[in-house]
């Protein structure tokens, strides 16, 4: 099928690492507004390029592990997002009342920065997840930063936590933006104040890499219908699932493969990725309509598909396919 390794190579942007002034290396061009100026560590680091935090990276999970910085901004209603600033790693402080904790008004990003051989730090299709955050927020009535503010701000947080950024081929660096309604509100309705948020964690792999999987086709559970918000990565998104999914473990599958919420016949997404079948060397994954997340990982394989000249369908895919298919794949976007 498809050599991801060798074809993700060609998306992965680079920085420099010299300081935390690094600037992107992209052909891309954004053509948002310009982002406010970032401010600069509260402290200067006292860690060298190529010092490492003590992390065993020969045995590294998929679990939260503490880095040093996160990167914080602000915007009120109707204004735009503040000049952001990088703190400390630690709590926040909310109002009991915040939109987030109460209504749900709240996305989440996720994407990784990366060590090459030559020392190079690298993130993969930032600007991908700004654009998908951007329809999110939209979608949930908040405002959301620009392109180029956000990219600057993934930036600068992996920058600040370079020590934390595993070997080559021990790991990456997983870097989570979340924009969230601040603000206090108790009748329903948008917050007047939201938060963008970044932190990061050193991660290994989601999932067994020795071990396919096992996943078990849910007939009762929906993750998302249709009018809803499954197009967009909210965060009231992925707790209903929970439920489904520790069903599935416990009968001793990796995840759950869920259905339409109409028919109940065609497949849509596992718990948080998409998929894809391979049939007579023709690529095949469910087409988005407001129910799929339109995945980086999903966009990424189908330009590389195409790009090499497969055959590439996005489409109902009845379920009885999936059984019939040459390849199953489900490319969880936490281990590219």
């Amino acid at each position: 099928m498809i050599s991801r390794r060798a074809c993700f190579r060609n998306l992965i942007l680079s920085l420099r690492t010299g300081s935390t002034a690094s600037k992107l290396r992209s052909s891309n061009c954004f053509t948002s507004r310009t982002a406010p100026s970032l401010q600069p560590l509260v402290e200067p680091s006292p860690y060298s390029d190529d010092e490492y935090a003590d992390v065993d990276w020969d045995n590294l999970g998929f679990g939260l592990i503490p880095t040093d910085y996160m990167y914080t901004t602000k915007c009120s209603e109707g204004g735009n997002f503040e000049e952001g600033h990088l703190s400390r790693y630690g709590n926040i402080e909310l109002s009991p009342s915040a939109g987030v904790l109460n209504y749900g008004q709240g996305l989440f990003e996720g994407t990784k920065a990366y060590r090459r051989e030559n020392g190079r730090l690298c993130l993969f299709r930032p600007d991908q997840n700004a654009i998908r955050m951007q329809v999110g927020a939209e979608r949930m009535c908040m405002p959301s930063p620009s392109i180029h503010h956000f990219v600057e701000a993934v930036k600068q947080t992996a920058l600040a936590n370079k020590r934390w950024i595993p070997p080559p081929g021990k790991g990456s660096l997983y870097i989570r933006p979340l924009l969230m309604g601040s603000g206090p509100v108790l009748g329903l309705g948008p917050a007047p104040e939201c938060t963008f948020l970044i932190y990061a964690s050193p991660v290994g792999n989601y999932f067994k890499v020795s071990a396919p999987l096992n996943l078990f086709i849910d007939d009762e559970y929906h993750r998302a219908a249709r009018g809803g918000a499954g197009g967009v990565k909210a965060i009231t998104n992925y707790s209903p699932v929970l439920k489904a999914q520790s069903r599935a473990k416990s009968r001793g599958f990796s995840d759950v493969l869920f259905l339409d919420s109409v028919n109940k016949k065609n497949i849509e997404e596992v718990s948080s990725c998409n998929i894809f079948i391979v049939k007579d060397n023709v690529i095949s994954t469910p087409a988005t309509g407001g129910t799929i997340l339109e995945g980086v990982t999903r966009k990424s394989i189908i330009d590389i598909a195409l790009d090499r000249g497969y055959q590439v369908e996005e489409r109902c895919i009845p379920v009885e396919e999936v059984m019939e298919a040459d390849e199953v794949s489900a490319p969880e976007p936490l281990l590219v």
